[in-house]
This record gives structure tokens, sequence and C-alpha cells, in this order.
């Protein structure tokens, strides 16, 4: 997989050994017989490592939690929670999670589901699994990509402080079990999903208490506006 995929230094610094895992071998293979036997893997290739790669580790200061990525052609592009400018309606989470920013900031990023400035300010948009197929949803899940991504999750949990994780549904929360609680901060709640935002979701301000974190830790706010 690392042949053909570019990765950011500071995250290849942690992962090369990572990339030479059986688990990782097993993934490759899976991943190359799914195209080979003529399915539509998203988001392209190139896009795979989107979010390590819009989001150096130095810079991390935020960790989004997602599941995989959109399942619709032409929506993921590695980040988790954020499709293509193009996309029209938006992905239904995404309008639940713009209604709290608004409630809890002002700030109507309705026009747009493109989260990319997110990520180059520092919030790593990280899905669970960073490839899906076409049109079938969770498709990838047990190949190796959770283990993969428990690794990063670690990675930035002994590596950087003062990090706010966010961890959006029962998924996302077991996922960070692993988290350093002495020096970040994690910030939970239901997923933004309809099916579930009524029952937490609403009200519980994760960008205003996220900001504020930071700025209690010296750091810079972060600008939600896209």
């Amino acid at each position: 997989m690392k042949n053909n995929i570019n990765l950011d230094a500071s995250w290849l610094a942690h992962l090369e050994d990572e990339f030479n895992k059986p688990y990782i071998k097993k993934l490759k293979n899976f991943l190359i017989e799914e195209k080979r036997l003529g399915k539509n893997i998203l988001p392209k290739s190139s896009l795979w490592f989107n979010a390590l790669n819009s989001t150096p580790l130095e810079r991390v200061k935020v960790v989004i939690l997602g599941q995989d990525p959109y399942p619709t052609v032409g929506h993921a592009h590695g980040l988790c929670f954020s499709a293509l400018p193009e996309v029209k309606p938006l992905p239904k989470s995404l309008i639940n999670i713009y209604k709290e920013l608004q409630e809890d900031l002002g700030i109507d990023n309705s026009h747009t589901a493109y989260l990319q400035p997110w990520a180059e300010q520092g919030v790593l948009l990280l899905n669970a699994l960073l490839t899906v197929e076409a049109g079938k949803s969770n498709a990838h899940a047990g190949q190796g990509w959770e283990r993969f991504t428990d690794k990063i999750i670690e990675i930035v949990s002994e590596n950087c402080q003062n990090v706010v994780f966010v961890l959006w549904g029962a998924y996302a929360q077991k996922k960070g079990v692993s988290i350093d609680t002495s020096k970040h901060m994690i910030i939970k709640s239901v997923h933004p999903s309809p099916l579930s935002a009524y029952r937490g979701f609403w009200g519980s301000k994760p960008f205003s208490r996220t900001n504020s974190y930071l700025k209690s830790v010296g750091k810079n706010e972060i600008e939600w506006r896209v």
C-alpha cells in the first residue's frame, strides 16, 4: 500500500512499521481483489490518506472521529463528515452538525459540505474505515482499517498535548478508549445522525467547548466558518 500512496512525513515516521504488518498486507490484498472484481472503491486511492496529509501530526489540535466514507459516488474525499464542494443536498449528519454549529456559535455553513478548511487548521477528520464500496455503507468493515486508525489515535494521544477528541456516538466512543485523558480533552455526545441527534446532540456545544479549551491551553481557536 505504501508503495503508491504519498503520506505526510510526520505520520510516516510513526506508521512506517505498520505498513509492514500482516494485517495491512491482508487489507491491501482485499482492496486489490475488490478492484479486480470491478467494484468501485471510494474515495479514489489518492485521497485515502487525505485526513493525515491535510493535518500533519504536529498540527493536530482537534480529532473528530467518523465511521466510514460516504458511499455515494462524488461525495467522499477522505475527511469524515465532509463532502466535495459541489455536493448538494448536504449529507444528513452534516446538516445536523451545521445546525448545532449555528446554535452554538451563530455560524451558518449550509452553503457547502466541504470541511477541508477545518482540516488545514488542525482538525483531524478521521474515519475509522478509510475506504468503502460505492453504494454499500460499511462494506469494508473488518478488513483491517479499524486497527490502522486505532494506531493513528494512539499516535496522537502519545505524541501530542492538549488535543480535543470529539467522539460522537457509541462507535467513536469505543474507539477512543485508549486516549490519555490526563493530557487531552474528550467531548462526547450521541451521533449527529437524524436517528439519534434528538437524544443529546442538540445543545452539546462541541464547537464552543473545543475553542474554550484550546484558548485555555494557549492554542489558537478553530475558525469553524468555511
